[in-house]
């Protein structure tokens, strides 16, 4: 499942690293320089913030986690953009 991401500075970097780390399945972000584990904040750093950028988790995971995770990424996500 893929959902578009908006990650505009560092401390967008520090914010959404904080929250997909309390999850217990993986959270990948691509952009079009590659592609980046949303739970390594080092890797978060190598991120090209002026491109477009997706949130990417495995389509096996149990809605209720995705549902909430999708609320705590809320400010981040742009809501229109289900795949």
């Amino acid at each position: 499942m893929t959902k578009a991401i908006r990650v505009k500075n560092t401390e967008d970097i520090q914010k959404i690293n904080k929250i997909v780390t309390q999850f217990p399945f993986d959270v990948w972000i691509h952009g079009k320089s590659g592609m980046v584990d949303a739970k390594s904040l080092l890797g978060m750093f190598l991120l090209s913030l002026n491109e477009p950028l997706k949130l990417v988790i495995e389509d096996d995971i149990e809605p209720n986690q995705v549902k909430k995770l999708f609320h705590e990424l809320e400010d981040y996500l742009d809501i229109d953009d289900d795949e």
